[in-house]
């Protein structure tokens, strides 16, 4: 296995990958939104890419956002993606990929790379604190969304 991070060239390694996760979180299967959407984030700068190869053959992703810190004046990362394809899963490959994007985060002065799952998705709970992940329960701030 092979991590790789991925730059506009390399989209297409992970479109449909990304086309997966979707769906595994309800959405619709729409391979031409996925390549848009990926290549939109590699063209713009917005986001980090890392593939998991296995063989030529892509088998997982992650990326990752920054997050902007005024107060503390630092860029830390959010892991907001992490897809392992359901044949490659119990291999390591999640784990590669959170190290991979640790390591990125940290090579770029991060002090933290962040990330959150459902309350209910234990395997990933269970991964997440295998790799030295801490659960933050937040006592000291409220999280708050608007639809628009």
């Amino acid at each position: 296995m092979e991590i790789k991070q991925i730059n506009t060239a390399d989209y297409l390694l992970v479109t449909k990958l990304f086309d997966q996760y979707r769906v595994f979180y309800k959405q619709t299967s729409d391979i031409a939104l996925a390549e848009t959407y990926i290549k939109n984030r590699l063209e713009n700068n917005e986001s980090v890419i890392f593939v998991a190869l296995v063989g030529d053959k892509p088998v997982g992703f992650t990326q990752l956002y920054p997050l902007l810190s005024s107060v503390r004046a630092t860029k830390n990362w959010l892991i907001n993606d992490l897809f392992v394809d359901t044949d490659h899963r119990k291999q390591g490959i999640g784990e590669a990929l959170l190290k991979a994007a640790a390591d990125f985060a940290k090579s770029h002065g991060a002090t933290f790379v962040q990330l959150e799952t459902a309350s209910d998705n234990y395997t990933a709970q269970s991964l997440y604190e295998a790799v030295g992940f801490v659960r933050q329960d937040a006592k000291t701030s409220f999280y708050y969304r608007k639809a628009i």
